[in-house]
């Protein structure tokens, strides 16, 4: 089930500020930005840069994830490994708001979705 208007509008904002806040100098911004996107429930970060070996081509390695969990009232944390899954972040791996979310990726105090 996707969010409401109001549910995605407040998404849509504090991870919109959140993101222009980390992006990059505009002139740096062809080789490396950052963005997100947000399906369903969930909300993920990514940094889009050209491939090295063709830069005509776009990738995205991806740095956090959030889904929702209406039920509970909590957004379940996740990081993206080397196996390219997701996993649960183990030292918080719950928040209670959007906000609080985007608080644990930017401390990113394991290392673990900036490296």
């Amino acid at each position: 089930m996707a969010f409401n208007d109001l549910e995605l509008k407040r998404c849509e904002k504090a991870v919109g500020k959140y993101v222009e806040s980390r992006r990059p100098p505009p002139h740096i911004r062809p080789q490396l930005d950052l963005s997100y996107r947000i399906q369903g429930q969930g909300v993920e970060i990514f940094e889009v840069r050209p491939a090295f070996n063709d830069p005509s081509v776009t990738i995205e390695n991806c740095v956090a994830k959030a889904t929702y969990v209406k039920r509970a009232q909590v957004w379940r944390v996740y990081w993206r490994r080397a196996d390219l899954k997701w996993h649960r972040y183990g030292p918080r791996p719950n928040a209670r708001s959007i906000e609080e979310f985007l608080k644990i990726v930017e401390e990113d105090e394991f290392r673990c979705f900036y490296g």
